[in-house]
């Protein structure tokens, strides 16, 4: 190459000038027959230096989006908070009732539903998390609980070792160390129940109370309804034993009083009048024959004599009566029959001039000084129930007096309508209180023991088993499966499941059970302690706004 040429070449590489152009002025000119190479511009030089610029910049930037994310300190410093870490905690978020997983910082409408969002009170902001995982962890003080991991509030199998959110924007739960073990809490829990802790605070809040179960005697007082009938061994029917007519009746009305001899009525029979006078011709012939000197004369007729006396005695005709014949030797027309026992005439038939015959039912007279009570009692009550137990009976009509009495029979076969077991009790019935036909309460106590003794609100019926809520302090309480012996005046029996000094639940337990199922049902669906929390890298469950932890 010529001397020119290589001087146009090096004019050409100066800068403002264009590459292969001719100064102006310039009179030379490529030599005929010759080819001129394109000349070099200077993006064909530079190339190079902007592939080394641009990785450059790509690979700062990588390691400050790396930085960034796992290093807090430097996160921290390119993203802070306004107001620090004590205006994180206190931040204010916003939930929607309706979708929880809707959580924003600001006040607001649910963007899926349209209503307005909650506060959240007392609920961390974004960053705290990040600020609380990366300080150590402080030892819990007295009976603080111990968090052993975090988990996905939608997918149990997603963990986290410190706080963090999902993809939703939802916090994950924190499990703690008495939910991992075994069922919740202990290996003597109920299955599916785990130990609930609330705290102090939150049992006082919740109206959450306690008793102490104590070793007592207790009782099951068994209550019935019953009906007021006659003492049936006290019914007496005065019937006709001889064919007749009534000529006056003394007892007129159904529900008189009479007593035992008082006149009933006064019956015209052929049959007395007839025996009348056959006593009297016996007695004339007894006479007649005292001066017999024939023993058996005497005899033969001191027996007719008598056994006409008797067949008036047969024909209910009062001694008083035949005394008066045996005194006047007057055959009466009319004999007047008495009342066999007192009591009240609860039973009439005839009327002054009803002819009667042989059977026939004429009064019915009925004692009440005591009287029946029959009550149902159901098949698990009757079972303990035995004859000549005592009894209390009061009455909607007198409900200030209580009546003492006893379980006078048992009757052997149940009802199959109702299937219950008849009872009868025995009471006495001063100044006729109790009328039959009426209703009465009847209670007696049945199965007094002596044991444990807690209050019968302090358990939980599930149908196939009972359970109490221990109180273990420091509002803790541990659930307990239970047998349960007598129940009686609100208080109940415990066979095995609480020892006498230990406080049970007895005031909003039901929340308890709820809690203590739920805590048992998610330990189980990640294993308890079997299933650790997945391992991750320091810092990834950071920053809970950033996406970390999962």
């Amino acid at each position: 190459m010529s001397d020119e040429k290589k001087a146009g070449v090096e004019e050409a590489g100066m800068p403002g000038k264009v590459a292969g152009s001719t100064p102006a002025g310039s009179k030379e000119t490529p030599p005929a027959g010759t080819v001129e190479a394109p000349p070099e511009g200077p993006g064909k030089k530079k190339r190079p230096w902007i592939f080394y610029i641009v990785a450059a910049a790509l690979v700062l930037a990588g390691a400050g989006m790396l930085a960034f994310y796992k290093v807090p300190a430097f996160h921290v410093l390119l993203h802070p908070h306004a107001g620090g870490d004590n205006a994180a905690m206190t931040a204010d978020k916003y939930t929607c009732g309706m979708h929880p997983f809707i959580i924003t910082d600001k006040p607001g409408n649910c963007p899926i539903c349209g209503m307005t969002l909650t506060k959240i009170e007392s609920s961390p902001a974004p960053g705290v998390a990040a600020a609380v995982s990366s300080a150590p962890a402080a030892k819990p003080s007295g009976g603080a609980r111990k968090i052993l991991f975090y988990r996905n509030p939608m997918n149990p199998n997603i963990t986290s070792q410190g706080p963090a959110k999902d993809e939703m924007g939802m916090d994950f739960v924190p499990v703690y160390e008495d939910e991992a073990r075994g069922n919740g809490g202990g290996g003597n829990l109920p299955e599916g129940y785990a130990t609930v802790q609330v705290g102090v605070e939150r049992v006082r809040l919740a109206g959450i109370q306690s008793a102490p179960a104590v070793r007592e005697a207790i009782s099951h007082p068994v209550r019935a309804v019953g009906v007021v009938v006659p003492d049936e061994t006290r019914v007496r029917r005065v019937q006709a034993k001889i064919e007749g007519w009534i000529e006056k009746l003394h007892t007129n009305f159904t529900g008189q009083l009479v007593t035992k001899g008082q006149p009933l009525l006064e019956i015209y029979s052929p049959d007395l009048v007839s025996t009348q006078r056959e006593y009297l011709l016996a007695r004339a012939g007894v006479d007649r024959m005292k001066e017999s000197p024939y023993q058996d004369a005497r005899e033969m007729s001191s027996g007719l004599a008598q056994a006409a006396r008797n067949r008036l005695k047969l024909f209910d005709v009062p001694e008083s009566f035949i005394e008066e014949l045996e005194r006047t030797g007057k055959v009466q027309r009319t004999v007047t029959l008495n009342a066999p026992v007192s009591g009240y005439v609860t039973g009439k038939e005839i009327f002054e001039g009803t002819r009667v015959m042989p059977g026939m039912d004429l009064l019915t007279v009925t004692d009440l000084s005591r009287v029946w009570i029959d009550a149902d009692l159901y098949e698990y009550e009757a079972q303990s129930v035995r004859v000549g137990q005592a009894a209390l009976l009061d009455t909607v009509a007198d409900p200030g007096t209580k009546m003492k009495g006893r379980v006078a029979f048992i009757y052997p076969t149940f009802s199959p309508e109702t299937r219950t077991l008849k009872v009868r009790f025995e009471f006495p019935n001063p100044g006729l209180r109790l009328k039959p036909q009426m209703y009465a309460n009847v209670s007696l106590d049945l199965h007094s023991v002596t044991g444990v003794v807690v209050p019968d609100s302090a358990l939980i019926e599930t149908g196939l088993r009972v359970i109490a809520f221990v109180d273990a302090g420091d509002g803790s309480f541990e659930p307990r499966e239970v047998k349960v012996g007598v129940r009686g005046n609100g208080k109940a029996q415990i066979l095995s499941g609480v020892k006498a000094g230990e406080n049970v639940a007895v005031g909003a337990n039901f929340l308890l059970d709820s809690e203590s199922k739920l805590r048992a049902a998610l330990t189980k669906m990640t294993g308890g302690a079997s299933a650790p929390p997945q391992p991750q890298p320091q810092g990834q469950g950071g920053h809970a706004g950033h996406g970390g932890g999962q």
